[in-house]
């Protein structure tokens, strides 16, 4: 199914099975797998792979993003080249739904959202059945360790792992 206000570019690559709600743009190159479910305010770069039972809403994934199988991410942002492994959740809402709060260098500052999810820069990679908690935000290159509650800020470089 694909709802109004959807562009598709014409080389993406469309399942027999799924749903684009819109509003949604998504770019070229792109490859839709089935059961995707791709909600309202979803903006998708080039090379792009949306996978398998994955759920998307309010994000931006920029150019080479790979989210290819079972993963949530809504309210988020991922920058270029970044990949989430198998069954990766990108948490938007506090378990208490209270406004999220952001870990900076500078400390701890209030987002004003009651949803937020993560914030990725390029190159960053989550492993397998990791999840990050709300407001998460993981600096360009930085990597994420398999079957990992993460909530904070990761530098640039770092790396959180087992």
């Amino acid at each position: 199914h694909v709802g109004p206000l959807v562009y598709l570019h014409p080389s993406v690559r469309l399942p027999s099975q799924g749903c684009i709600l819109g509003p949604a743009y998504i770019g070229e190159n792109c490859e839709i797998r089935p059961g995707a479910y791709i909600r309202k305010n979803v903006i998708v770069g080039n090379n792009c792979i949306l996978g398998n039972s994955c759920e998307y809403k309010n994000s931006l994934l920029l150019e080479n993003v790979q989210t290819p199988h079972f993963n949530y991410v809504g309210d988020s942002i991922l920058g270029n080249n970044t990949h989430l492994g198998a069954g990766v959740i990108l948490a938007n809402l506090r378990f208490d739904q209270q406004e999220v709060r952001v870990r900076t260098k500078a400390g701890i500052h209030g987002s004003g959202l009651k949803k937020l999810g993560s914030l990725l820069g390029d190159n960053a990679e989550i492993g397998c059945s990791a999840t990050l908690m709300p407001g998460s935000i993981i600096e360009r290159d930085a990597k994420i360790g398999p079957s990992l509650s993460f909530s904070g800020w990761l530098g640039k470089k770092l790396q959180h792992l087992r």
